[in-house]
C-alpha cells in the first residue's frame, strides 16, 4: 500500500511539472496604449487581455513592457533586456508615437526590424500588432507606414494583427471616429475601449501561445 501510494504521488508530481512547464511567457512590447496610461489597474490593455487569456484556457503568463511614449526607437532600445532567459513570446505594438511625431516610415521600419531581428536570434517568437496612419499624413507616408508591418511580419515569419484599434472600428486610422469608447485626450481608449480591443486581438495571441507550444 505505502509503494503503491509513493507511486501515486510520484506520478501526480510528475503530471503536476508538466502541466507547470506548459506555461509560457509573453512579454508584450510598447507604448502607452500597452502600458495602460490613463486607466486604473485592472483596466489597462495588459491585464485585460490576461484575464482573457486565462478565461480561454491559455497557460500564459504576460509581462507589461509598456512605457508611455515609447517609440520604435525606445523600443529597440530596451528589447535586449526585454527578451530575458524567461521570455518565449513577445506581443511588439509601437509606432504611433512615431506616426504622431512624424517620424519616416523608412526609420519606423528600420527600428521595427531591428526588434524582430534581436526576438529572432533569441529564438522567441512575435505577434506584431500594426497601426494605420490617418489620411491627413499624406498618401505616400500612410502607404510606407502601413506597409511596412505586413511585410517585416512576412520577412521575420511572425504572426501579424493589422492594427491595434481594429475592435473599436477606426475609420481612416483616426481614433476620434470612436471618441465614445476613448479616453478625453482621443487617443487613448477608455476601459471598455480596451475590452473590445482585447476581444479582436485576443485569438491572434492565442495563436502565438499555439505556436509557443508546438
Amino acid at each position: 500500500m505505502r509503494k503503491a501510494i509513493g507511486s501515486f504521488v510520484t506520478v501526480f508530481w510528475l503530471s503536476a511539472s508538466a502541466v507547470a512547464a506548459e506555461e509560457v511567457v509573453i512579454a508584450a512590447l510598447g507604448d502607452s496604449l500597452t502600458q495602460g496610461y490613463g486607466l486604473n489597474e485592472g483596466q489597462g490593455f495588459v491585464p485585460q487581455l490576461q484575464a482573457w487569456l486565462d478565461a480561454n484556457g491559455a497557460d500564459v503568463r504576460l509581462l507589461n513592457a509598456g512605457v508611455s511614449g515609447d517609440t520604435t526607437a525606445g523600443g529597440l532600445a530596451r528589447v535586449d533586456w526585454t527578451l530575458t532567459p524567461e521570455v518565449d513570446g513577445m506581443i511588439v505594438a509601437l509606432g504611433g508615437n512615431d506616426m504622431l511625431r512624424g517620424v519616416q516610415p523608412t526609420t519606423s521600419r528600420a527600428n521595427l526590424d531591428g526588434i524582430l531581428a534581436a526576438a529572432s536570434e533569441a529564438d522567441v517568437e512575435v505577434l506584431l500588432v500594426g497601426m494605420q496612419a490617418p489620411g491627413n499624413y499624406g498618401p505616400d507616408y500612410k502607404r510606407d507606414f502601413d506597409a511596412m508591418y505586413p511585410e517585416l511580419a512576412e520577412t521575420y515569419d511572425a504572426l501579424l494583427f493589422a492594427d491595434f484599434f481594429e475592435g473599436l472600428g477606426v475609420e481612416n486610422g483616426d481614433p476620434a471616429s470612436v471618441r465614445a469608447l476613448m479616453q478625453p485626450d482621443g487617443i487613448h481608449p477608455g476601459a471598455e475601449g480596451v475590452s473590445r480591443i482585447v476581444e479582436a486581438m485576443g485569438p491572434a495571441v492565442l495563436d502565438l501561445v499555439a505556436r509557443l507550444q508546438d
